[in-house]
This record gives structure tokens, C-alpha cells and sequence, in this order.
């Protein structure tokens, strides 16, 4: 055991898919936790998402590395005694069934729990395991579109709200069970028990809110009632999707909308530029050369006028210079902005490079794999980027081994298709 890894001799049972679970584990294993993914007869639905040589996938290696991987047909009959197995060493067991299935497998907490009091069991749900929607199957666009988190992200494609690229809710939900399991492994130290963590992509969703998720019930609770009461009655009308946007005010302030917390078009890039405090505000004035003498308080439509006329100042100064001019201003007097970039300009970057932000994987089939390193650092290489999860199904017999069954035993299980092998 390597006492500098957090996670070192600590066995991890993943029932997981897609990416919630799969990301947590990965975490865990960067951090020295053995990790075993179940995996169906099929596998994980993500190696189906365009197959590279070898039979990997770009989503597959995202989010599952560090692993070793074994089939499983749970809902075999003779499955029972390879979980009971599984369950009997490990520490951690992740899933993300849909609702109802962990307790027909018995794999929820309430099941696992007598028996194994010292495990620690993680689970995602899409909107959490009480209410109206409890019972729901969720994946994150689904539950982007549900909480706001879509409309708050302000991308619209014909005339209707789209998810970006980022599956926000997944991310942050699998960082959130991360945490929370985490937590619950330092509660164990103290006192012998393991207990259940439970992470939503709903509230991962409004976490993702939080500078909005905050109201005065005297002051916004009126307000919001008009506002609810307005979109009902529009919807109801057919209004399009951009007039009821119109309707619900923006958090920030008409101040940071328009002129200092926002994205200025230069004369050959977008620059995005964020004036948080009042110094900063006055700095990236005197860089304009501008002055900001309008009013501090009053009702938003008089400071929506004013600063959207001021907006339109800057956006007229600003598209007088490049973004790399104004970006050797920008970093001289201090004022946050950086040029608009894409995520595949990312992989050349030399910030990131400079801050190893990304690991060079060694594929034995594809060579040379870009991907992202763990996400935080630990002296002493507390965590450390996995390699590939080994080849679907070649790891059967060798796990199935470890957990005390022996060749004429696996032979069988492989032969009545509770497992497989290649």
C-alpha cells in the first residue's frame, strides 16, 4: 500500500454507466482505490459511441480509467454468489440504477447495510429519491431542461433553448458523490461504520445556479409569484420561447450584464472580461478611457438604460483594437479578461501544459492518448492519472479467480452466459 495515495487499499464495486458514477470512480482509482466495473454482457453503452481500433471510445477512456472491468449479467440467477463475492471485500459500491432497480437487485443501502455495516454505498439519482418525480428516469439534458439550468446557459437554437456540448449536471454531480464518499471514508476511520451517500443531477443542476438559487422572501417572493404567474399564461398563449425569456430578470446586475461582467467583440476576436469589485470597475473604465457617473441605485429599468448605453460605449472602444492589444493592457493593469477559445484549442495550450492539466495516455492500441489528468493535485502524487481500463471481458477469468472461484467454476459461469470472456 502507498500511504501517499488517499485512496490506497481501499476496493471499489462500480454499477455504473454513462457518466456520474463512472467519473467518481475514476477519481477514487486516481487516488490509489482499486476499482471493478460491472459492466453488462454488452458492456457500457458508451463503447457503443463511435468504436476507435482496439474497441475503446473517446467517452469510454474520459471516464473510465484506472479500472479493471467484468462482465455481469445481474439478473441471473447464478450471479448472486460473484456480487455476494464482490460485495464481501469491497469498501465502496457506487450505482446509478434507474429508480427501483438497486433494491430489485439488492444493491441499496437498506439491503446492504445489515450485512456489510462498514460499506460505504454511493448512489445518483436523477431528481433525487423523494417526491413527484422520484420514480423518473433522468439523464442531464433532461434535467438541465428541468431546473433552468438550460434557459440560464442562454444558448438558443431556433428560437428554442439547446444543451452546449458540457454536460454540466453529470460533472458536478460525480465530483459532488465524490465528496460525499470521501466524507463518509473519514467517518469510517472515526467510527467503524460505513452509511449511504446520495447525489441528484437535479441538485448538481442548481448548484450549478447557485448565484441564483438565493431568495428574500419578503422582497423576491412577490415577484417571482408575477413571474411564475406570466409564463403560465404565455405558455398557454403559444408565446415563443424568447419572449418568456424576456420576463425572467438575470440575476446580475444591470451593471455586469452590460458593461462589466460580459463577452466585447474586438476588431478580430470576442474577449470575455469580468469587473467584479468596484476597484476593478473603475480600472477598466480609466483602460476605455470612459467614465462610469451613472446611477448606483434605483429601479432596474432606469439602470438598465443607462448601462446598456454605456455597454454600447465600451463595445465601441473595445472593437478599436485586437484582442491580444487589449489583452497586453488587460494583464498590465490588472483587470480579468481572456480571449473567447474553444475546447479543442485546449489540448495546445500552454497554460494548461505548463500546469499539467493534461496526461499523455499510453494506449497499447491507439497510441498516444490526450486526456485530461485528475482534476486535483495532492503532494506526493496522492493522485495519479490510470491507465486504460484493460480490454472489455479480458480481465473475466483473472477477477473471477481473485474472488475464490475456481477454473471449472468460471467455466461454467461462462458457459451459462452469466459472464463472459475473451
Amino acid at each position: 500500500m502507498d500511504p501517499s495515495r488517499p485512496f490506497a487499499d481501499i476496493e471499489v464495486v462500480e454499477f455504473g454507466q454513462f457518466i456520474a458514477v463512472p467519473f467518481c470512480a475514476q477519481l477514487l482509482a486516481e487516488g490509489g482505490a482499486r476499482v471493478i466495473k460491472i459492466e453488462s454482457l454488452e458492456g457500457d453503452p458508451v463503447r457503443q459511441l463511435t468504436p476507435l481500433p482496439g474497441g475503446d471510445t473517446r467517452h469510454f477512456l474520459s471516464r473510465n480509467r484506472g479500472k479493471r472491468s467484468l462482465p455481469l449479467d445481474l439478473r441471473h440467477p447464478r450471479a448472486k454468489p460473484v456480487i455476494d463475492a464482490l460485495l464481501a471485500r469491497a469498501d465502496v459500491v457506487l450505482t446509478n440504477f434507474r429508480p427501483g432497480l438497486a433494491e430489485e437487485f439488492g444493491l441499496d443501502y437498506a439491503s446492504l447495510a445489515p450485512r456489510f455495516p462498514r460499506l460505504v454505498v454511493g448512489n445518483v439519482s436523477a431528481f433525487g429519491r423523494h417526491g413527484p418525480d422520484a420514480q423518473l428516469a433522468g439523464m442531464d439534458l433532461v434535467v438541465q431542461a428541468r431546473t433552468g439550468l438550460m434557459a440560464s446557459l442562454g444558448k438558443v437554437r431556433d428560437g428554442v433553448p439547446a444543451s452546449g456540448e458540457a454536460p454540466v449536471a453529470d460533472y458536478i454531480c460525480a465530483l459532488s458523490l465524490a465528496f460525499g464518499v470521501s466524507s463518509a471514508l473519514l467517518r469510517r476511520e472515526r467510527t467503524g461504520c460505513g452509511g449511504e451517500v446520495s447525489a441528484a443531477l437535479m441538485m448538481a443542476a442548481l448548484v450549478a445556479q447557485n448565484n441564483s438559487m438565493v431568495r428574500v422572501e419578503s422582497i423576491d417572493g412577490p415577484v417571482h409569484g408575477d413571474v411564475r404567474g406570466q409564463l403560465a399564461h404565455m405558455r398557454r398563449a403559444g408565446r415563443s420561447f424568447e419572449e418568456q425569456d424576456a420576463t425572467v430578470a438575470s440575476a446580475r446586475t444591470p451593471s455586469m450584464l452590460e458593461v462589466y461582467y460580459r463577452t466585447y467583440a474586438t476588431k478580430d476576436d470576442v474577449v470575455g472580461v469580468a469587473c467584479v469589485s468596484p476597484g476593478l470597475q473603475r480600472t477598466f473604465m480609466d483602460v476605455l478611457g470612459l467614465k462610469d457617473e451613472g446611477p448606483k441605485t434605483g429601479d432596474r429599468a432606469t439602470l438598465q438604460r443607462y448601462y446598456a448605453e454605456l455597454g454600447a460605449r465600451c463595445e465601441a472602444v473595445m472593437a478599436s483594437r485586437t484582442a491580444t492589444e487589449w489583452k497586453a493592457v488587460f494583464d498590465a493593469r490588472g483587470v480579468p479578461g481572456a480571449a473567447v477559445r474553444f475546447s479543442v484549442e485546449l489540448f495546445d495550450d500552454e497554460q494548461a501544459r505548463a500546469n499539467g492539466f493534461f496526461h499523455d495516455l499510453p494506449h497499447p492500441v491507439l497510441g498516444r492518448v490526450r486526456v485530461l489528468a485528475p482534476p486535483v493535485r495532492l503532494d506526493g502524487d496522492g493522485f495519479q492519472p490510470g491507465a486504460p481500463t484493460p480490454a472489455f471481458a479480458s480481465q473475466t477469468r483473472a477477477i473471477l479467480g481473485e474472488l475464490g472461484f475456481d477454473a471449472a467454476e468460471i467455466d461454467q459461469f461462462l458457459r451459462d452466459k452469466v459472464s463472459r470472456a475473451v
